[in-house]
């Protein structure tokens, strides 16, 4: 017979702080006998379609540098 599965106040903070600030994206949750083992978070970012202009100089450099700059931020 399967274990049902119990969620604290612990865990519910956990599932709530992968959830925060995820516009589009998916949480998935792996349980294991009864217990939460693994969480799995999918985001994704929308952008509306919009012609493209031709791409000038460094756009693609301050890129790097923003990605960079999140990369360190989430440390």
């Amino acid at each position: 017979m399967a274990k049902g599965l119990q969620l604290n106040e612990v865990w519910l903070e956990r599932i709530a702080g992968q959830l925060n600030d995820m516009e589009f994206g998916s949480l998935h949750i792996v349980v294991h006998e009864g217990q939460i083992v693994q969480m799995e978070r999918t985001e994704r970012k929308r952008f509306e379609n919009t012609p493209s202009k031709p791409a000038k100089a460094g756009i693609a450099s301050r890129a790097r540098q923003d990605l960079k700059k999140a990369a360190q931020d989430r440390r």
